[in-house]
This record gives structure tokens, sequence and C-alpha cells, in this order.
């Protein structure tokens, strides 16, 4: 028989045939890193939005319940949240093969964190914890001794934790183990850049907390928004739901926002410098044919809110994008608390010295005896000046 022409076997009879794939044959890993990932392309988006709305609702309840009750607690929560995050942190290159034969291994990780907790929070939280405790109580003494000799605490305690791990190294576990150990490092400047600063943040006064936290939480909102309804043109490829519009939305909604809420009267006390109205003259054009004040008021902390919100809605989302590429083993953003304290270090604290600073430096670095003779010399020198002047 002779063989048809132009017939083609029906199965292959040894090896794998690999079929290249085409120039025009459709990506689907492509398509969807560029744009199936986008929310305005979700086909259950609506659902995804009814469930975010709900958790933050309960998320947002919970936040106002810490701030209502005071500065230790929010303190706490900060804590909490970055216990959790080193955690993740912790466990995101560990390996449980290895881990098996390193008992004990993972307590180290902890020691390291909770030294650098104390390192950290006792220098920020020292000038507070002396002026909570009064002069005539056995607590004063045991907290003022707990300042002066912190850093050795911290250093000694760094140190066992240094011989700890030289004393737990074993053959053929070395790179690990090293590498567990500058991981860890690397955790803690993380973790701790952007904690300490919002606690430090957070006994600056609450405002200085929730006024960056406020501005981070409506920029995220916004941009989920805007990207809901308007996003089509991909950001980033770190975070692959993140659009244009949803980015350049946010950013003019956290501007007028940051402006305008502050400017609504909210506050029942007597308020500070920064609070109090201050009168700008309108030029003749506006005041006659758009707006029918000759004045308008603006409150000086309008002005940093403004600022603090032009770095929230530009610079603040880098961190989440440098959150997604540690598969967003953390949600907070860094840069925002860094900034914060720094602006308000900067251009709000008075550069003078206060009464109150004194007074802080007093109780933080003398003792009683010291205190008491401070006392004598100042009544002495007011004595005269008094007798000076009449």
């Amino acid at each position: 028989m002779q063989k048809e022409h132009g017939s083609a076997p029906t199965t292959p009879t040894s090896g794998r045939v690999r079929h290249r794939r085409r120039s025009n044959e459709f990506n689907f890993e492509i398509s969807k890193t560029n744009g199936d990932h986008l929310l305005i392309n979700d086909h259950n988006k609506y659902r995804s939005m009814w469930i975010r709305a709900c958790s933050s609702m309960w998320m947002l309840g919970g936040f106002l319940l810490i701030v209502y009750l005071g500065h230790l607690y929010i303190l706490a929560m900060v804590v909490v949240i970055q216990i959790f995050m080193a955690s993740e942190l912790f466990n995101l290159l560990r390996r449980a093969h290895e881990d098996k034969r390193l008992p004990g291994f993972r307590i180290l990780n902890w020691h390291f964190y909770f030294t650098a907790m104390l390192f950290v929070y006792g220098r920020i939280l020292s000038h507070q914890l002396v002026n909570t405790v009064t002069s005539d109580k056995i607590f004063f003494r045991l907290v003022s001794k707990l300042i002066k000799y912190q850093m050795v605490i911290c250093y000694f305690s760094y140190i066992a934790g240094f011989m700890w791990f030289i004393l737990t190294l074993k053959k053929k576990m070395y790179k690990y183990q090293f590498g567990q150990f500058a991981w860890t490092h690397m955790i803690l400047i993380v973790v701790f850049t952007q904690s300490a600063f919002t606690v430090a943040n957070i006994f600056e006064g609450i405002f200085w907390f929730l006024l960056p936290a406020s501005l981070i939480a409506v920029n995220d909102v916004a941009a989920y928004f805007f990207g809901f309804f308007f996003g089509k043109t991909p950001l980033i490829k770190l975070s692959p739901k993140k659009t244009w519009e949803g980015f350049i939305g946010a950013s003019v909604a956290t501007t007028i926002s940051a402006f305008v809420d502050l400017s609504t009267g909210w506050l029942h006390c007597d308020p500070g410098p920064l609070f109090k109205p201050e009168y700008y003259p309108l030029p003749g054009l506006i005041s006659g044919w758009v707006l029918p004040w000759k004045e308008i008021a603006i409150l000086p902390v309008q002005w940093h809110a403004l600022c603090l919100s032009l770095f929230a809605s530009i610079i603040a989302p880098f961190g989440g994008f440098f959150a997604s590429g540690f598969k967003r083993a953390f949600k907070i953003k860094m840069v925002m608390a860094v900034f914060a304290y720094i602006y308000h270090q900067s251009f709000i604290v008075p550069q003078d010295y206060t009464v109150e600073m004194i007074m802080n430096e007093i109780l933080r670095s003398l003792t009683l005896e010291e205190q008491q003779i401070l006392y004598d010399k100042l009544g002495h020198i007011l004595q005269e000046r008094m007798v000076e002047l009449y």
C-alpha cells in the first residue's frame, strides 16, 4: 500500500511535542497583570466593596473607642499592631525544616525585638513617665532608676542575645542562621522606625496622631473609590489594582478634605494659637463678584494640614508600594509617621524653652535633693528681684 500524501500522524510515537506560543497568542499572565486586576474590570467589585465598607466601619468604631480612652490605650494599640507586623515578617523567610533542627531559635528573634522595644520606647516615654509619678511615691524612684540605667540594661540585654546566638550556631546551618540574624535586625529597623515616631506623635498631642492617620485613611478610601469607578490605567506593577485615576483623584480629595475639615469649628475647648483664626483680606474682584465676604478666616493649623496632606497623597502611597514588595506583610504607612513627627518638631514646636520644657527636664534629670536646692536658690533670686523692684 502506498502512503497517502498529506496525512498527519494521529499521535506522537516518541517524546513530547513542544508547541511554541505564537506571537499573536493571548498571554493570560500579562493580561492579568496589566488590567484584569483593576477594580473597574472586577465582576465581584460590588460585593468586595460591601465587605470592605462593613469591615472598615467596625475598625473605625474600635479605633475611635481606643482614641476616646486616651494616650496609654492608643500606645497599647500601636504595640499590638507592631507585634503582629513583626510576627508576619519573622515568618516571611522562615523554614520549618531548619527551625526543627534549631530548638529555641525563634525565641531569640523576640528577645532582640523586646530589647529594641525597651530601648526605643524607654527613650520616648522617659519624660511622660516621670511626669505621671509624683515625687512622694516609691514608684517615682523605680521609674527614675529605670530611666537612668535604661541604656545599660538594653546594652547588656542585646549582648546576652548576641552570645545566645553564637552559642546556638550549628554546622551546615550557618548560612540560614546568619541570614535570619540579619533579617531580624532589618525587621527591627523597619518596624520601630514607624512605630517609634508614631508613639512620639501620640505624646506630642493626640491631634498629631489623628491628623496623619486620618489623612492616610481618607487617601486610601478616595483612591479605592476613584479606582473603583474610573480606574483604567495601571499605576505600578507591585500593586496591580492601583490606577492613575485613583492616585490623582485621591490626591485632590485628600488635599481638599484636610483644608476644609479643620475649618468647621468642631473644637469645644480653649484653643491654642494654632486653632485661633487669622483673617486674610480678599481681593476686591473676588469679594465683590465671586464671594460676598471681604475677608476669610483661616486657622494656622489648616496650612500645616495642607502640607501634611500633600505628603500623604503624593509620597506616603509609596510606603504602601514598599509594603507590597514584602508581599503585604504589613499595612501601616511608614513614611507618614516619620514625616509628621519631623514636620511637627521643625515647624510647629516652639524652638525657645518653655516653662513646661524646663519643668520636664528638672523632674527627669534632678534628684529630690537637687530639686530642693534649685527651689531654694530660685526663691532667693526672686526675693532679691522683688526688693530691687520695690
